[in-house]
């Protein structure tokens, strides 16, 4: 487990660091045993809500693994709830949205987000930096414009985006006004985290992979931007991570976070070549690698940081997706100090 003070937050801007810092997306979860015993008995959005399960959630892996940074324990669908949509998350199925978003008078009808309604959220992020201190980043997140209106046209998870897309293309101001909307909210949620004392954020655009770059860009990309430039004043590292989003980096990219999540599609590397100059980059091991013998698994981990190292922005060390369910819990803390031990013989060689 993971014992040198964290270098998140200079990794994130360039800046000079003695080793790679190193957190897992969806760390806080289900391949935790004391996670599950916790969550039992209680829905996912309630859970989201209660800042006592939401502070303990948010801490259980750094105690655990000795992760470089907490990442704030919710879901992307709760700004929408606390704003007032109607939707529940289905065990098996994720979220379900009582009245899909299908026209101008829908998107009209959608209610913005006011910090007043998330209270709870702010209280969360208050106890969590008690209970982290100084040592260890706290990182906020909310879900990107496109992903939060997918769900919302769709009414729940989509395989191909029928619904969402086709009112991209046939109604492309009602798609973009949607889109504004959503960018407010996402833009609220984080500035009330980034308030009450979150140190970094990350925005997830979970289903950006599964657009064209032209769509991406002729669509989605200035939503996504209106996100971090509403965000800008806070002056903290930024990060957006998309799923499938190789060929769309350099699109996303020019959104103006910080640091680009890259996922295990794509080469470290190639990801370089992709980016803004000087742009951080964070990932990207195959979370289905964590199966594998260990002594398969760490000639791989070495190999990620050796390339990220090679990168002239800064690296930081985390998965190409989220840790899955079934992760043997022992592995991630393993990670943390094989990505530690690797990369400072690295840059002390450097020196």
């Amino acid at each position: 487990m993971g014992t040198m003070t964290s270098t998140l937050l200079p990794a994130l801007r360039a800046e000079p660091i003695d080793h790679t810092p190193v957190w897992f997306m969806r760390q806080a979860g289900r391949s935790l045993p004391e996670y599950r015993a916790l969550r039992a008995g209680t829905s996912m959005l309630a859970a989201c809500r209660d800042p006592e399960l939401v502070t303990e959630i948010t801490c259980q892996p750094v105690r655990r693994h000795g992760v470089d940074a907490a990442i704030f324990f919710s879901d992307i669908v709760v700004p929408l709830q606390a704003a007032g949509v109607d939707v529940e998350i289905v065990a098996g199925k994720g979220p379900v949205i009582a009245e899909p978003i299908r026209s101008r008078a829908d998107v009209d009808a959608l209610p913005e987000l006011d910090p007043e309604q998330i209270p709870d959220i702010a209280e969360s992020i208050g106890r969590i930096r008690a209970e982290l201190g100084d040592r260890t980043p706290l990182i906020g997140f909310a879900g990107a414009p496109f992903t939060l209106a997918s769900y919302l046209i769709e009414g729940g998870p989509s395989r191909n985006h029928e619904k969402t897309k086709s009112l991209m293309i046939a109604e492309p101001e009602t798609f973009s006004a949607l889109l504004a909307k959503l960018a407010r909210i996402s833009a609220t949620f984080i500035d009330v985290q980034l308030g009450a004392g979150a140190q970094a954020f990350q925005l997830f655009d979970s289903w950006a992979g599964y657009l064209s770059r032209r769509d991406y860009e002729d669509h989605v990309l200035e939503h996504s931007s209106a996100v971090f430039a509403t965000l800008a004043g806070h002056d903290v590292p930024s990060i957006h991570f998309g799923v499938q989003t190789g060929e769309l980096l350099g699109a996303m990219s020019r959104a103006g976070s910080t640091a680009m999540g890259v996922d295990f599609r794509v080469g470290l590397a190639d990801a370089s070549t992709r980016v803004r100059p000087g742009q951080a980059l964070q990932g990207n091991l195959d979370p289905a690698l964590l199966f594998a013998p260990w002594e398969a698994l760490a000639p791989r981990i070495a190999a990620i940081v050796r390339e990220g190292l090679e990168h002239e922005g800064g690296f930081v060390f985390n998965l190409g997706h989220g840790v899955l369910p079934d992760t043997d819990p022992e592995v991630p803390g393993r990670i943390v100090d094989e990505v530690h031990r690797v990369s400072a013989e690295i840059l002390a060689s450097r020196v």
